[in-house]
């Protein structure tokens, strides 16, 4: 099992972190010890003094793929969900400058929070899905799958050509913008429309 994870895929947010916007999607992974365990806290990590929130819808593969063709790819997830993508800014941007990779800023231990799950069938498209992070109760990211550069299928279309897709694999869609740093006992609640998906406590 692997979270595949897209990075600049909503406009706003390339902007607000002065990035260059991509002619492909931006492609990193989590490993399986990234994902945050149930009813657990987040616990900001001592090599970081700027850890910032990420939200972004998440979809589950459920049959096994390599190179999908994207008008077939809606067939090989049934559930959706909302996470988020926890990232050390502070060493990712040191890592960027230095032209390294990412992966310490990114895939650390509990980096990956996963909601819970529903049907994809709840929604009319998935193309036009609301969904909001809400820090303290007040609403830091809000957007709509549709301001997406890069839609679901395209995504795993995109994705499969590169790695083959198991049952159980989890994709990170991308994050809009609204990005901000935690703080110990911030309250984190995730909402695909009205229905929270996700709440946590930072310590």
């Amino acid at each position: 099992m692997k979270l595949i994870c897209i990075g600049r895929n909503y406009s706003q947010h390339i902007l607000e972190l002065k990035s260059e916007k991509p002619t492909e999607p931006v492609v990193f992974l989590k490993p399986d010890t990234a994902i945050l365990l149930k009813k657990q806290p987040f616990f900001i990590p001592d090599f970081s003094d700027e850890v910032h929130h990420e939200v972004e819808v998440l979809v589950k593969i459920s049959r096994v793929g390599k190179y999908i063709n994207s008008k077939f790819a809606h067939k090989y997830y049934e559930q959706i969900g909302l996470g988020i993508d926890f990232t050390a800014r502070d060493l990712q941007q040191e890592l960027k400058e230095k032209g390294l990779p990412w992966e310490k800023s990114k895939a650390f231990d509990g980096s990956a929070v996963i909601g819970k799950w529903v049907s994809k069938s709840n929604y009319q498209s998935l193309n036009k899905i609301p969904f909001s992070l809400l820090k303290n109760n007040q609403i830091v990211q809000s957007s709509n799958t549709e301001d997406m550069l890069w839609g679901i299928d395209e995504i795993i279309s995109h994705v499969s050509k590169y790695f083959t897709l198991k049952i159980g694999d989890i994709i990170f869609t991308g994050t809009p913008s609204g990005v901000g740093k935690v703080k110990p006992n911030d309250s984190l609640k995730g909402y695909i429309g009205d229905q929270e998906f996700f709440s946590i406590k930072i310590k």
